[in-house]
């Protein structure tokens, strides 16, 4: 069977997503040696000219992995780099297998990304910022996001919030031996305290220090003083779920 080309120069190769007037493909670019591997998004109908709006405030500068967008018989593609990676929500469910830097490390990366995306139309940023477009890759240790874009309604700055801050609680969940600082950042993520990402990521600055202060003086108390400190949380936590000790 003859395999897809688009444009004489995107070889499909599979169909990651199908839905009505959206699909997701996954291609490689003949004409790219270092970096042949690319996803395009194809809107057709509704979604043809309001995604021509959207994207069209895609810079490079600002998204690297955008390469471009054009018409294909009545198709907008949009085409980004593709990436390699696992979902968040398949390494971050269980939380304890990562030590707490580990964690921090990903978190602050997450951040990073989200400052990045701050800059670009809501509907791309927030899309990148879904659980299924988090991924994680391991042996380079970074996060990176993919560029599914499928239609979302009309988005805003603080709704790419409320995705990364999600996302923040999954990679640092609280556990009994969580520290004052990390219980904080996570009331103030669950109010929705912070409308974009500047100043959530200049809270999250001044608490990371805070947090690795808190957590070195709770190793530094003994293995009796530590025991006795987390029995005290648990109890604590049966009694606001209304259990019994």
């Amino acid at each position: 069977m003859e395999a897809l080309m688009i444009r004489e120069r995107y070889k499909v190769v599979r169909v990651i997503r199908a839905q009505e007037n959206y699909a997701l493909l996954e291609a490689v670019d003949i004409a790219e040696r270092e970096t042949p591997l690319c996803l395009l998004n194809l809107y057709e109908g509704e979604l043809l000219h309001r995604y021509t709006r959207i994207c069209s405030g895609i810079r490079k500068e600002e998204c690297p992995s955008f390469r471009g967008m054009f018409l294909e018989n009545g198709t907008l593609i949009v085409a980004f780099d593709d990436c390699n990676g696992q979902a968040i929500d398949t390494l971050f469910y269980l939380g304890d297998k990562w030590k707490w830097e580990d964690r921090i490390l990903f978190a602050e990366q997450l951040l990073h990304e989200a400052l990045a995306l701050a800059n670009l139309p809501p509907e791309v940023s927030c899309a990148a910022m879904l659980s299924e477009n988090v991924l994680f890759d391991l042996t380079a240790e970074k996060v990176r996001l993919r560029y599914m874009l499928p239609p979302m309604a009309e988005m805003n700055a603080r709704e790419l919030v409320l995705l990364t801050a999600d996302e923040i609680k999954k990679i640092l969940p609280l556990r009994l031996d969580s520290c004052a600082s990390e219980r904080a950042l996570h009331e103030r993520l669950n109010r929705g305290d912070f409308h974009s990402i500047v100043p959530l990521y200049a809270y999250w600055r001044e608490m990371v220090p805070k947090m690795r202060e808190e957590r070195e003086q709770f190793k530094k108390g003994g293995f009796i003083r530590r025991g006795l400190t987390l029995l005290y949380r648990a109890i604590r936590k049966l009694i606001k779920r209304g259990g019994n000790v």
